[in-house]
């Protein structure tokens, strides 16, 4: 079955991560299929812009732990992340998120690549990889350039979760709704307003928009896949997400 669902009304394509059983986890075949559709999505004329959302009470959890291990290391994985966010940041199109649950890891980075992110108060965010023994390496290059400093310090640092309405402030996201019908409304008016720009006026401004983050990825993201990998390979991550998929605290928490 699929795991990324395509829907289309008047120029705008949805595309639902809809895999719940693994959290919406990027396992190579989601990875695969959002890049197949958002690849369809940038040739197609007739779209203006991408919604991205889930199905379930998980946005995304971030890497798929089980499937890293399966493959034997993080480097298939990594690579594969680093495509999805180059492609996301460099497609000629504006991609949306609309976020109404969990986000972790990954996910955010998945959430901060998008040119416009929109969220729910109850929607929870967390950078989890410090407790796994790991860093938010290949997702700092799309969120450094959305959070403030102090934040990306704090969250980054201590693993906590924060809400909607603290992502909002910090600039992750655009905007915080207070429930889900608020959330449909706000991403039905963007996506009205999307409807109405030149698809011309859209693909030349967008680069204007992502010129710092295109950056980052040119100059550091070959070294950040590299401090992926190490840290994915060391004793102490091991310890960290064997603790996590066996549902127990590592051996270094403390308290």
């Amino acid at each position: 079955m699929a795991l990324v669902q395509r829907s289309a009304n008047r120029a705008i394509v949805t595309l639902t991560l809809d895999s719940p059983a693994n959290r919406n986890a990027l396992s190579a075949a989601l990875v695969g299929e959002l890049r197949e559709h958002l690849a369809t999505a940038a040739e197609d004329a007739a779209v203006r812009a991408i919604v991205l959302t889930h199905a379930g009470t998980v946005f995304c959890a971030g890497a798929d732990l089980r499937e890293q291990a399966a493959e034997g290391g993080p480097q298939a994985g990594t690579a594969r992340m680093l495509d999805l966010l180059r492609a996301i940041v460099e497609l000629p199109k504006p991609v949306v998120a609309r976020v109404d649950g969990a986000v972790r890891a990954g996910g955010i980075g998945l959430v901060a690549a998008c040119d416009l992110a929109f969220a729910t108060r109850s929607t929870s965010f967390a950078f989890t990889e410090v407790r796994l023994g790991l860093a938010p390496a290949i997702i700092s290059l799309t969120t450094l350039g959305r959070l403030t400093e102090r934040a990306a310090a704090r969250y980054y640092l201590t693993g906590e979760t924060f809400d909607g309405a603290t992502a909002a402030a910090s600039g992750l996201v655009t905007g915080c709704l207070d429930d889900a019908p608020a959330l449909d409304a706000e991403i039905a008016a963007v996506a009205d307003a999307l409807r109405a720009c030149s698809p011309q006026g859209l693909a030349e401004t967008k680069p204007l928009t992502t010129r710092t983050t295109r950056a980052a990825f040119d100059e550091r993201a070959e070294q950040l896949q590299q401090l992926s990998a190490r840290l994915f390979g060391s004793a102490e991550a091991s310890e960290g997400m064997q603790a996590f998929l066996q549902r127990r605290p590592p051996r270094w928490a403390s308290g």
